[in-house]
């Protein structure tokens, strides 16, 4: 009788460590992804700037960045690093993800014009500034950016076009600053920005989606007046381009199991 007892509670003493053995660890802070599993867009530099920070970080590739997020659900990775809009973006879709508050890199977004263009960097830097100081920019956040579920429809603004067509690169590849709609049109908070701008120059605005190693070259060749799509400012881009003032605080972003 007593081995049967002494049998029957080592049996359920290795079911309860079995048990937690099993439970995946809850990451709440940044500082837990020391030596984790990072789900990355193959073809990017993200596990560049992953390793400046956690240089024991081991790694998988996916094609995308929803099948990175997806990963992460999965348990198959503990997170993945991208781009912290976007992957605010997923995590607003898909119940059961977070993007931790703090980020693994700090990026800056701007516009880029032609080195020479001041005239044009001024009426963006203006434009953006007025928008950050009647609340319109907060409500474009609200907008883009919601805690749950789609980015808001497109709002109607008026283009008179009387001075010309502003032309416009973008990538839209980067919800929901710039990617392309259920009724196939280019949309986002970086297009709505642009739009303002276009509006304040009494211009209509042509948009040219275009490849994001591209952008540049169209800027510098003269076939666009103007880039846009969660660009990062860095000082060796700025030796081509003419940039804004940054619109946006970005950078890599780490995405979990909530």
């Amino acid at each position: 009788m007593k081995r049967t007892l002494c049998t029957g509670l080592m049996l359920m003493l290795l079911l309860v460590l079995l048990a937690g053995c099993g439970e995946k660890e809850v990451i709440t802070d940044l500082s837990q992804l020391e030596s984790k599993i990072f789900a990355v867009p193959t073809g990017t530099v993200a596990d560049e700037l992953v390793l400046s920070k956690f240089p024991n970080a081991e790694f998988q590739y996916y094609n995308t960045v929803l099948d990175c997020a997806l990963a992460v659900k999965s348990e198959k990775a503990d997170a993945a690093a991208y781009d912290e809009p976007i992957l605010k973006n997923i995590a607003a879709k898909n119940s059961g993800l977070k993007v931790l508050p703090d980020m693994i890199t700090y990026d800056n977004y701007g516009f880029a014009v032609e080195l020479t263009n001041e005239e044009l960097k001024k009426v963006i830097d203006e434009v953006v500034s007025e928008l950050k100081a009647d609340g319109t920019y907060d409500d474009m956040m609200s907008r883009w950016l919601p805690e749950t579920g789609d980015p808001a429809p497109m709002p109607e603004i008026e283009l008179t076009g009387t001075k010309g067509t502003l032309k416009y690169g973008t990538a839209a590849i980067t919800e929901p600053f710039s990617f392309i709609d259920g009724s196939q049109k280019e949309v986002g908070f970086d297009i709505e920005l642009a739009m303002y701008i276009a509006q304040r120059l009494e211009m209509d605005l042509e948009i040219m989606n275009l490849d994001f190693g591209g952008l540049i070259p169209a800027l510098t060749s003269g076939k666009v007046d103007m880039i846009g799509a969660c660009i990062t400012i860095t000082e060796e881009r700025a030796k081509s381009v003419l940039f804004s003032e940054p619109y946006y605080v970005g950078g890599i972003a780490a995405l979990v199991r909530e």
